[in-house]
């Protein structure tokens, strides 16, 4: 049996991906699904200090703390670059880092430059500058169409400090995190808008290890089936070699 680690992206928590470990748990999988701080259940923790750094630390704090090992590491959206950063430092506790429509740059407005956008929709609450603030608009953004997911998100969504979309990741221990077998998974809606980096998905599809879904942003919410499905697929090492898409 496996052990995944799965990290939210920007805005979310823990949470979103209660359909996934609830699938991968009732196959005997150890599931953990920390929320980062200033999020989620942990949103009374946002402050002007939160940003990738302590995002990083927190992932890499849980690996450590609760001794893993071997871990299936899965980074959604923003959760993309912390997970390469926890990699970074305990690279030794990672097994496969898996990126879930995760668009990869130096830091996450590099990766997705419409995030600039975003920002002039946000607003400084406690001297902390916050993105994302939950409507209806932001659920269809993610790509979230099924009335009781948006009635069972809508509530949930916490609006995201601006200071870790925009601070560049700094890695230290480069050979060793590219040592480590990286997967990709992404939904029909973000490769339509042609925001992941061509060449890594020629790579990981040379690989084997690339996979589309037919599903929107969100599709630990909206595919959540097909995204356990493939985990466990990734974990066992029963993917195929060559190009591979899921729809």
């Amino acid at each position: 049996m496996a052990t995944y680690v799965l990290v939210h992206g920007a805005g979310h928590g823990g949470w979103c991906y209660r359909k996934v470990t609830r699938l991968l748990e009732a196959e005997g999988h150890t599931v953990y699904a920390p929320t980062l701080a200033g999020l989620g259940d942990r949103s009374h923790l946002v402050s002007p200090d939160v940003d990738l750094d302590t995002h990083i630390t927190d992932v890499a704090n849980l690996l450590f703390y609760e001794d893993l090992s071997d871990v299936v590491l899965v980074g959604h959206s923003y959760g993309g670059t912390v997970i390469k950063g926890a990699a970074d430092r305990v690279g030794d506790r990672v097994g496969k880092l898996v990126f879930l429509d995760a668009p990869e740059g130096r830091s996450q407005v590099e990766a997705f430059p419409a995030l600039l956008k975003e920002r002039e929709n946000g607003r400084v609450v406690d001297g902390v500058e916050l993105v994302f603030f939950p409507s209806e608009d932001l659920v269809r953004f993610f790509g979230v169409t099924d009335p009781e997911d948006i009635a069972w998100m809508l509530p949930r969504l916490t609006p995201h400090p601006w200071k870790s979309l925009e601070q560049p990741l700094v890695l230290n221990n480069r050979p060793a995190l590219e040592a480590i077998p990286q997967y990709r998974i992404v939904s029909a809606t973000s490769l339509a808008l042609g925001i992941h980096n061509e060449d890594l998905m020629a790579k990981a599809r040379a690989e084997g290890r690339f996979w589309e879904i037919d599903s929107g942003h969100d599709l630990m919410i909206s595919a959540p089936e097909a995204v356990a499905g493939l985990l466990t697929e990734i974990a066992s090492g029963s993917v195929a070699t060559g190009s591979a898409e899921t729809t």
